[in-house]
């Protein structure tokens, strides 16, 4: 990673302290540079501690690890409980979510993406093991679920590297697919994270039976709310919360039109118990005919973006599109342009794409390259380039959004 940033080890101690001390985050750094940073430590003997901590809050969250290796006292600064607290509520309405891309199908390696600052680090990630792992993300914290026995839970900051082992939920120990979800309150800190399982019925390959589990850290249990059985449809892996309603893509099992293949069904978390029928009664068909769809919440409202198949061959993709569900019906809010389309090269019929507040990321399984879109301005741009290249062709590259906060622990 010569001449990137580098994300050096910024481990917090869990068990001695709720706060810890930041490493050192070293960036390649001309001279002009080390002037300006000079300049500032002269001015920084004439401040008071107050003053110097609202200036330090307005930094970039990888500007604040940099600085805490100034000097002890900037240190201690930013490593204190109020300053991770302040700087969090000055920083929410700048910051923007970034991308972490793995570069291992195997390893979860990788480098995380500043919108802001166009640049690319290092970053280690806690508790996860391999890259295919299940990944949801809310509000600065990511929950982490194996792909193997779907027992391993975790919920973690990948910032501060704080992490937390949540215990398997109950009932079925093995289905045929899963999904992952996380909703965290913005102000208490509190979190759902909620999983659907899907298994076929035993000799009938059109029912599918459903549990819905969901996990409160308030109460730091699993409640088991819903189980469904499914005529035609089955489960997928894709899910996502969206003021208090669970969200997930279903897919057809046979025998409906193309524009049939998927579909959404909707959860109110509130519901204590579910009633027969209650999934299929909350039905609602995708806008068109789709190779792959990807649930967003992009603040408190769901975002779809699927790929669009052909009229004539549904199965291969021509395009991308970007909608917003209002009440039962979607919203086409943006389509790809074609040359961002073909800026990818050749695009699978299934592709990576996550999001939240403004952002939209969109990454294709065959190549580093990221695509950029800013909801709000209805903007595409391509990412700084990743600084890594393929280096075999069955090399596959994915990711996830989330939002760097300091503050938020699980």
């Amino acid at each position: 990673m010569e001449g990137e940033s580098s994300w050096v080890s910024h481990c917090f101690d869990d068990i001695s302290r709720s706060i810890g001390e930041f490493d050192s985050f070293p960036e390649f750094i001309s001279n002009e540079s080390n002037k300006e940073v000079n300049s500032s430590i002269s001015v920084d003997l004439i401040l008071p501690d107050d003053l110097l901590e609202r200036i330090l809050a307005f930094l970039p969250i990888a500007s604040i690890f940099r600085v805490g290796c100034v000097c002890k006292r900037w240190n201690e600064i930013v490593s204190s409980r109020r300053f991770l607290w302040n700087s969090s509520n000055t920083n929410v309405s700048q910051q923007k979510p970034w991308y972490f891309m793995f570069t291992s199908s195997d390893e979860p390696v990788g480098y995380a993406y500043d919108p802001i600052l166009r640049k690319w680090y290092g970053i280690e990630l806690p508790c996860i093991q391999t890259s295919n792992w299940f990944i949801a993300s809310s509000c600065g914290l990511v929950c982490f679920m194996d792909n193997d026995s779907r027992s391993q839970l975790y919920v973690c900051n990948p910032i501060t590297r704080h992490c937390r082992r949540l215990y398997e939920p109950p009932g079925l120990k093995n289905s045929d697919y899963s999904t992952l979800a996380i909703s965290v309150n913005g102000k208490t800190h509190a979190y759902n994270v909620s999983i659907m399982k899907s298994k076929q019925v035993p000799g009938n390959f059109f029912q599918w039976e459903v549990w819905i589990h969901v996990y409160d850290s308030v109460t730091l249990m699993w409640t088991t709310p819903l189980t469904e059985v499914l005529t035609g449809w089955r489960g997928g892996e894709e899910s996502v919360i969206c003021d208090g309603v669970m969200y997930s893509l279903i897919y057809s099992t046979g025998g409906g039109l193309p524009m049939n293949r998927h579909g959404l069904i909707t959860y109110n978390l509130s519901s204590r118990h579910g009633h027969h029928g209650l999934l299929m009664r909350s039905f609602i068909p995708v806008p068109c005919s789709l190779t792959c769809g990807r649930l967003m919440n992009l603040k408190e409202r769901l975002v779809m973006v699927g790929g669009i198949g052909k009229q004539d061959r549904p199965d291969i993709i021509k395009g991308i599109g970007i909608w917003v569900l209002k009440g039962k019906e979607w919203q086409e809010i943006a389509r790809m342009p074609h040359k961002f389309f073909q800026g990818f090269g050749e695009f699978d019929d299934v592709f990576a794409s996550s999001g939240t507040e403004d952002l939209i990321y969109i990454q294709s399984y065959g190549a580093p390259a990221l695509l950029v879109f800013d909801l709000k301005r209805r903007h595409w741009k391509w990412s700084q380039k990743c600084p890594v290249t393929k280096r075999f062709p069955l090399q596959l590259f994915t990711g996830f959004c989330f939002e760097p906060r300091l503050e938020i622990a699980p």
